[in-house]
């Protein structure tokens, strides 16, 4: 996962210098310019809309007692595409709003929750949890233990100093 994003942080620049440099020797500097700033403040504008909508649809569903149809991974491929949007480029502003697209956003967000039950079944993703300490309010319990691998342990080290 770590040599994808990274090739994707060294590819993904490239690639948007030369879409706006191709399309700036087409239109022109500054309708390239006034392009890349609509599409930023446009874009923006239905990030946030759409993130209003999936929070408000969050909410009706909880009122009525029901869990919401949209997951935590559609809420955070809306913040993602809000955070495409606003990045100047043309191509990070075509992938963001494809993410706004509700139906392609759910269709992203069942393949990866596939992909990381897939990952927890097999033991390549881990999942943990850090609580505080033994505080338990109401409503909150102690969490199960995770399963172990063989020949893990739990271990707490303490530096002790010289003379003592």
């Amino acid at each position: 996962m770590a040599k994808y994003l990274l090739l994707a942080l060294v590819t993904v620049p490239f690639l948007e210098l030369y879409l706006l440099v191709g399309i700036g020797r087409h239109l022109g500097l500054l309708p390239t310019l006034a392009l890349v700033v609509a599409m930023g403040l446009i874009g923006a504008s239905l990030a946030r809309r759409e993130g209003l909508r999936v929070v408000r649809r969050w909410q009706e569903a909880m009122a009525q007692g029901r869990p919401p149809e949209e997951g935590i991974l559609s809420g955070a491929l809306v913040l993602l595409a809000g955070l495409l949007l606003v990045l100047p480029g043309i191509l990070t502003d075509v992938v963001g709003l494809v993410l706004l697209v509700p139906a392609v956003r759910r269709r992203v967000a069942a393949r990866m929750r596939a992909s990381l039950e897939r990952g927890m079944r097999n033991g390549s993703v881990r999942v943990s949890s850090y609580g505080w300490g033994g505080f338990r309010g109401p409503g909150l319990r102690e969490a199960a233990p995770t399963s172990r691998l063989p020949g893990e342990v739990d271990a707490e080290f303490t530096e002790e100093k010289p003379g003592r």
